[in-house]
């Protein structure tokens, strides 16, 4: 059985704004968008978006 969740993440703080994640899935998203924090701002400011490379 797979379960699904999905969360939505501000990107300047980094916080959970909404959503249901596992505290592990938690702390590998923020320890992944905070490696890649100025890539994410900078996409979403200028609406051109691209694959980022996944966490090692």
């Amino acid at each position: 059985m797979r379960i699904i969740t999905n969360a939505l993440f501000n990107i300047e703080t980094l916080e959970m704004i909404e959503g249901d994640l596992p505290q592990r899935a938690r702390k590998m998203v923020m320890e992944w968008a905070s490696m890649y924090q100025k890539d994410l701002m900078e996409m979403w400011e200028k609406q051109e978006f691209q694959k980022l490379p996944p966490l090692k």
